[in-house]
């Protein structure tokens, strides 16, 4: 059995790479480097790694046709919202184009395929503030960024539905753990926090402190994406991966103060234009199939600051 993680030098798909290897599947990852870290995926045999982007068609069929994959992780893509808002045009083909040439190659070169795999976000949510956030919830894509997520969720749906190519989207929401960088666009408050409270810097809550999250540990998500993609029930479906509570920053950084044994400096300011008060997923689908989370946000700090 052998899978490729595109963008698996990342903070997610360096774990996804650690929980495939660990159950004796072959893994080869595809990363350009722009944000992954080679350092991320030490564990991995040399040249089990290209350095490539996913926009090179051509080297990117040849692979799929020679390695003939049984899964394919997709979570390579121009990950910050605000560079997708500057670069639209680059960022539909990292974030779109990319995507359906992976689906459409193993649709033509790989018969025997197990499943496609396709990191989403909640971001597509938008402002939208009915709670939970449900897979039957509308949508308010509010940037480039989240119209891909979206457009890409619909063509690994159609990829099934219409060429029975086995897909399985999840839409991820407040992903934190070890490997994630703080200097990132795309990281978490968390890691930030994190960071703050090792150096000992102040750290600058926007709006009251009272605004909800739902924290999802790094494990979890593992575990959850295992799921999806060893079960056929999952074909050409989307999933919420959240924990199905909310909790505040100030909530958050209790936690911390508590696990370092002191405080550090903090402040309230405005509150930034866009931020959402609420957010938080409706996880019963995910839950059928035998999913529970299992860190508390207390419990995956906890395991988090000790790794």
């Amino acid at each position: 059995m052998k899978a490729l993680i595109t963008g698996g030098a990342g903070f997610i798909g360096s774990h996804l790479a650690k929980k495939f290897l660990d159950n004796n599947i072959d893994v080869h990852i595809v990363d350009n480097l722009s944000t992954g870290k080679l350092e991320n995926i030490s564990f991995l045999k040399k040249d089990c790694f290209f350095h490539h982007d996913i926009n090179d068609l051509e080297f990117m069929t040849q692979l799929l046709k020679k390695e003939q994959y049984d899964y394919v992780l997709h979570l390579a893509a121009m990950v910050s919202v605000v560079e997708t808002i500057e670069k639209p045009i680059q960022s539909n083909q990292d974030n779109i184009v990319a995507s359906v040439n992976l689906l459409d190659a193993i649709k033509n070169y790989i018969p025997n395929f197990k499943k496609f795999f396709f990191a989403s976000s909640a971001a597509i949510y938008g402002q939208l503030e009915d709670l939970p956030k449900s897979i039957n919830s509308k949508i308010d894509p509010l940037s480039p960024y989240a119209i891909q997520k979206y457009s890409s969720e619909r063509y690994a749906k159609i990829y099934f539905d219409l060429y029975n190519v086995p897909t399985v989207s999840m839409r991820f929401f407040n992903i934190y753990g070890p490997k994630q960088n703080p200097n990132s666009d795309y990281s978490g408050v968390l890691s930030i926090l994190n960071q703050k409270f090792i150096k000992k810097e102040p750290f600058t809550f926007f709006g009251d402190g009272e605004q909800t999250r739902d924290f999802v540990y790094i494990n979890d998500l593992v575990d959850a994406v295992w799921l999806v993609i060893n079960s056929k029930e999952t074909n050409g479906k989307v999933y919420n991966l959240g924990t199905g509570k909310q909790t505040s920053l100030n909530e958050i950084f209790t936690i911390f103060k508590d696990n370092f044994g002191y405080s550090i400096p903090y402040k309230y300011e405005k509150k930034r234009i866009g931020d959402i008060k609420h957010s938080y997923a409706e996880i019963s689908p995910l839950k059928k199939l035998g999913f529970n989370p299992n860190f508390s946000i207390k419990d995956g700090i906890r395991e988090y600051l000790r790794t």
